[in-house]
């Protein structure tokens, strides 16, 4: 492939990408509004809720190390196009669910499924683009979470109303299939590039085993624990929001959609925005502002929790949104900037952990939270807003990137930009 054709095949990568992040975003987001049809058929108590809603990112977590690993080991089009089928399969089965237990062991085993894509994802994303355009690159592709959460809401509740639970799980589930078809013919690997005169060099840095030397670097350790406190903000919101507004808020099910559609819509723009000004933003300097959001989404999130109307609940809630795309978009691309191509699988891999372990541990808390104060919600917006300041701690003491890696991606910066980032 020609440089040239390289440059554009990129961007056909990134929507690929995109196309299948976006129905993994689907799959996880729509059990949150399912979950209302799921209760009621099932009988479950707000504590057996909070289980089901966190058994999917149980697998999801054990898996993001392995698939990360899995990437780097074997080529990340294999891992994304099991982690495409195999979570569409368990889509389809989370419809035939018939007790508390089988829908448990399905969302786990649809969470191993899934667990595989990010990481992956990551991988072909610093395949593909320079160093200069990743951070635009990633934000694009976790664009569709926010995407996701627009079209999620108002779809969920049509359908529900419409067809019920279980038909819509069947008919996601059929466009995973879609999806993956897709990917098998169009998704293409590519190695990282090798550079003129730095052969010696990668090969010292390229190391045997890979998690091992991820694990020896400071600031990935500060990304694990700022990736779970804000993800279980996110997970927090994005789990029990529905059931709240209806039960807390006493709105119907229509009105829920539609408002939780409205902080996504305004999430979409805070996304792309982000990953521009985050490629802007000197080294340090990123992570200085993210951490001083991260404070700033601490007191709106105690806003939302007193908020006197609907409607400023749901202002609060889109700076929420706009904040928390700035912080998890610096996050997830740090190590695509600060790692070498070798390590970005692991990488993000053993980062992205520590949000799916989040979003095992929130939705149980929130739900066990809720029925030890009687329904009350006061309680799991005071734990929201302590991890929002535990964010902001990981983030200020971050350090800065080894030495060893420093220079080789320096260079690689540099020989990107010359070729146009493009050379194959």
């Amino acid at each position: 492939m020609t440089s040239v054709n390289a440059g554009k095949w990129k961007y056909i990568i990134l929507l690929l990408l995109f196309a299948g992040w976006s129905l993994g975003n689907l799959d996880r987001f729509v059990i949150n509004y399912a979950v209302l049809g799921i209760t009621k058929d099932l009988g479950l108590s707000a504590s057996a809720t909070g289980v089901l809603l966190s058994s999917f990112f149980a697998g999801y977590a054990l898996m993001q190390i392995p698939g990360g690993y899995l990437a780097d080991r074997f080529g990340y089009r294999n891992v994304i196009l099991i982690s495409v089928l195999m979570w569409s399969v368990f889509t389809v089965l989370t419809g035939s669910a018939w007790s508390l237990t089988s829908m448990i062991v399905i969302r786990f085993l649809f969470g191993i499924g899934e667990g595989g894509y990010f990481p992956s994802g990551s991988k072909a994303l610093a395949s593909w683009f320079p160093q200069n355009e990743r951070s635009r690159a990633m934000s694009f592709m976790l664009a569709s979470g926010a995407i996701m959460g627009v079209i999620t809401p108002i779809l969920s509740t049509h359908l529900m109303t419409s067809v019920g639970w279980r038909s819509m799980f069947y008919m996601i589930g059929a466009c995973g299939i879609v999806i993956t078809l897709l990917l098998f013919f169009f998704l293409k690997e590519r190695k990282a590039d090798a550079l003129p005169g730095m052969a010696t060099e990668q090969a010292a840095v390229k190391p045997k085993a890979p998690l091992k030397t991820v694990l020896k670097t400071p600031m990935i350790w500060n990304l694990f624990l700022a990736y779970f406190s804000v993800y279980a903000i996110n997970w927090g919101l994005n789990s029990w929001m529905p059931t709240y507004l209806v039960k807390a808020r006493g709105l119907d099910m229509t009105s829920v959609g539609y408002l939780s559609a409205i902080p996504a819509f305004v999430g979409i723009f805070g996304m792309l925005l982000s990953g521009y000004i985050l490629d802007k933003l000197p080294a340090g300097k990123d992570r200085l502002a993210a951490g001083i959001l991260a404070l700033v989404t601490g007191g709106l999130l105690y806003l939302m929790g007193s908020a006197s109307s609907i409607p400023m609940f749901i202002a609060y809630q889109c700076l929420v949104g706009v904040f928390f795309a700035f912080i998890s978009t610096l996050i997830a691309s740090a190590s695509l900037k600060s790692m070498p191509a070798e390590l970005v699988g692991s990488a993000n891999g053993f980062i992205n952990t520590g949000a799916q372990v989040a979003g095992v541990l929130t939705p149980m808390l929130i739900g066990f939270m809720v029925d030890a104060f009687g329904g009350s919600y006061n309680a799991a917006f005071i734990m929201l807003v302590a991890f929002a300041a535990l964010c902001a701690g990981a983030l200020f003491t971050a350090r800065a990137k080894p030495a060893a890696f420093s220079g080789l991606q320096a260079r690689t910066a540099a020989y990107e930009e010359s070729t146009g980032g493009t050379n194959i």
